[in-house]
């Protein structure tokens, strides 16, 4: 019942488009610390410099050009795409679960091959280490303490899913059984 929810639901307003952009700078600024903490991952971009990667779900999209230093930045608006990457799956519940259990979402590539494999080279080896991010404001303990009491939070989210989703599956609901006539009140 979430899951159709969640599928149905849309804003009761379009945002505005200074909104927008400034949400996707700074996703570009997150992505791009995340990147900076692995050597290989900007320099197997700078390799792709000047191309465009469009990602795109159902209404949202997010477009951006790779710079010489292996960095992001939002592509121009009329900049053609050299990769469109398309989630397919309609659902954001499951989209985030899928997500926070570690697996990649339902993706469908078109475009350059060679910068398709490198996409996907970083969304399989580099990782935002939070817990590091955190320790150098908050300090070591405090960080640690965080990181693992979320984790603690996120797995139990998963098991109460997965238990809503066994639930549901074992026990399906039904219409009431019509009464057969020999069961008829006389």
């Amino acid at each position: 019942m979430l899951d159709s929810f969640l599928q149905d639901f849309k804003l009761p307003f379009t945002p505005p488009d200074w909104a927008v952009e400034e949400t996707q700078r700074r996703l570009v600024l997150l992505l791009n610390h995340v990147l900076m903490q692995e050597p290989q991952a900007t320099s197997r971009l700078a390799r792709q410099k000047h191309r465009t990667v469009l990602v795109q779900w159902q209404a949202l999209s997010f477009k951006v050009e790779i710079t010489p230093a292996g960095l992001l930045d939002l592509a121009p608006a009329g900049a053609a795409s050299d990769l469109v990457l398309t989630l397919t799956d309609p659902s954001p519940l499951a989209l985030v679960q899928g997500l926070a259990q570690g697996g990649k979402p339902a993706v469908r590539v078109e475009g350059d091959v060679q910068l398709a494999a490198d996409v996907n080279w970083i969304t399989d080896h580099v990782r935002w280490d939070l817990e590091a991010d955190l320790a150098r404001i908050l300090g070591d303990v405090p960080a640690h303490l965080l990181v693992s009491n979320g984790r603690k939070l996120l797995a139990a989210l998963q098991q109460f899913a997965t238990r809503g989703k066994k639930s549901a599956a074992e026990h399906p609901r039904t219409a009431p059984a019509s009464p057969s006539p020999t069961e008829s009140a006389p």
